[in-house]
């Protein structure tokens, strides 16, 4: 992508805390009939691999993994972002010369994808990927909590993921091109605007 330096993000693991804070990605594969695009809640060992290793899993319906994947595939985590109005800048009142952009953070991923079919990792898998969500919950739902036959019969409608990182990329652009007072005009209209998570970056 297009990474200015002034916006890259240069920490593998601020790269890993926007991706599990905003884990639902989009699975990009090439195929010699075009690309396909998945949106996935993925998981990512950070233990596993130099950049770490994604897991997830798809519907065995879906024909992203029945398809031979030409090359690498790529995963896209978007985390805050926000539509930034020229009326709040300063350089408005004074110049009149700004137009609108937009703010946001977001990482993608590369690697080989492997689609793997077998009921005793994707359980693992499941379960891992369940226990991360649920951790935040004061009464947590557990795979287990289910009937076995349910899981297992449940289990043969998906197909697991597995794509260990082999380069990655981070990009935060919050207004870091900005002077001062039109970034603190920035904060002031996106909180006013309700995005306090996106003008916390700034």
């Amino acid at each position: 992508m297009y990474n200015p330096a002034l916006f890259k993000i240069e920490s593998l693991t601020e790269m890993h805390a926007l991706m599990c804070a905003h884990s639902l990605a989009s699975l990009i594969t090439n195929t010699a009939d075009g690309m396909i695009a998945t949106p996935l809640p993925m998981m990512v060992d950070t233990s596993e691999g130099e950049f770490g290793t994604l897991y997830a899993h798809l519907a065995r319906a879906n024909p992203q993994w029945s398809t031979p994947v030409l090359g690498e595939a790529m995963a896209i985590f978007l985390g805050q972002n926000a539509y930034v109005s020229p009326s709040w800048y300063a350089t408005k009142a004074e110049t009149h010369k700004v137009v609108p952009t937009w703010n946001y953070e977001t990482v993608h991923a590369y690697g080989t994808v492997e689609f793997i079919d077998d009921a005793q990792w994707l359980h693992d898998v499941v379960t891992r990927l369940t226990d991360r969500h649920e951790a935040p919950r004061a009464e947590r739902w557990k795979v287990s909590d289910a009937p076995d036959s349910f899981i297992a019969a449940q289990l043969k409608g998906i197909i697991g993921v597995r794509m260990q990182i082999s380069r990655i990329e981070g990009k935060r652009k919050m207004s870091q091109n900005r002077n001062a007072a039109d970034r603190h005009g920035v904060v002031r209209g996106l909180q006013a605007d309700g995005q306090n998570d996106v003008a916390a970056l700034l």
